[in-house]
């Protein structure tokens, strides 16, 4: 997205000014991504090029962290008790990447208990999620495109330059079209609950710390927009939902199972068809104040199945539910919602 080419913009102002700037105005085609320098497989799609948009840097713009470097929990002296990190895996082994570096790096290449994942988090979608990197026997390495869908990163592989959509790990564009990463499961955690469960465990650290300015928002006050940017979605709003309401969508074999945050925040926890939605406070957003510190409450999520077993899962907006699920239905405080129509639904 276009507001990493400058540190220090800390109002929503200046971050509008810059995405009208660099661009995102409309869709690129095939010929003038040549001209960038793609050797991706063109001629193989599932949805249509008039939706990627250019979000502004150009690719790898905003660079992914391919060597990653890790302090321990127990000496990380700059990370306030509220801050989110994004936690993987669930156990023993467990490694924190905070979203004051991912939000301007966006994907780690990682390697996890002889497992090559890549740690992802799109800002625009609040999307945070984590995937193994093998397809067919295949280690890939991904980078950022600098290229939108419904105002979600689209990721790259170098091995064969297809575009892949990160909110669902699909491939969409070039040779692996159609292929999905396998999701991992992965929790976000206030950096003090992560500290207290693994205080020696690794916490990823900016490999040059001076190249971003680390701990500030760049998407000041973005979650209180009444939508996303319009430049970088020209798409359809939810009904029965404000577009930036967020929401908790479990990934589950029969499709998206989603939970209204404001209900779940109320309730603490809520039971659907056999999914464990559960809430806490304290945990700030990443996305609110000019320092993600300081940002609001907004808890921390966990969900599970019925024999306690964490599930893929992320709270995002529902403007972005929508989107990728034209059929999503949302639990609500007034019951179920549909996002296509705005009318409660029976289940």
């Amino acid at each position: 997205m276009a507001v990493h080419f400058l540190t220090g913009w800390r109002t929503a102002a200046a971050v509008i000014i810059l995405l009208l700037t660099f661009g995102g105005s409309a869709a690129a085609d095939t010929a003038r991504w040549r001209a960038d320098g793609w050797k991706t497989d063109f001629s193989r799609q599932t949805v249509p090029f008039s939706e990627i948009l250019r979000g502004g840097p150009p690719r790898d713009g905003i660079p992914p962290i391919d060597r990653p470097s890790f302090k321990p929990a127990g000496k990380m002296g700059d990370l306030s008790p509220r801050e989110p990190v994004i936690t993987f895996p669930l156990d023993a082994n467990a490694r924190a990447y905070p979203l004051r570096v991912m939000m301007w790096h966006e994907i780690v290449n990682d390697t996890v208990g002889g497992v090559p994942v890549a740690v992802t988090y799109c800002p625009l979608c609040n999307a945070a999620l984590v995937f193994d990197r093998r397809v067919g026997g295949r280690e890939l390495d991904f980078g950022t495109t600098g290229l939108l869908r419904n105002s979600d990163l689209i990721m790259w592989d170098r091995q064969t330059e297809s575009w892949w959509q990160q909110f669902t790990g699909e491939a969409i564009v070039g040779t692996y079209t159609g292929i999905s990463l396998k999701l991992l499961p992965s929790r976000v955690l206030p950096f003090a609950e992560f500290r207290a469960r693994w205080p020696d465990a690794p916490v990823l650290v900016p490999n040059d710390s001076s190249l971003r300015a680390y701990g500030n928002n760049p998407y000041f006050e973005y979650e209180d927009r009444a939508g996303p940017y319009g430049q970088l979605f020209p798409g359809d709003l939810p009904r029965g939902l404000p577009a930036m309401a967020r929401v908790v969508v479990a990934r589950t074999a029969q499709g998206p199972l989603a939970v209204a945050l404001s209900l779940l925040s109320e309730r603490k926890r809520v039971e659907v068809d056999g999914v464990a939605f559960a809430w806490r406070a304290g945990q700030a957003t990443a996305l609110g104040a000019a320092t993600i510190a300081d940002g609001r409450d907004v808890g921390t999520v966990e969900v599970s199945d019925a024999s306690g077993a964490p599930l893929v899962h992320d709270v995002t907006f529902a403007f972005v539910l929508h989107a990728f699920a034209k059929d999503a239905r949302v639990l609500t405080e007034k019951g179920t919602i549909s996002l296509a129509t705005g009318d409660l639904v029976p289940r």
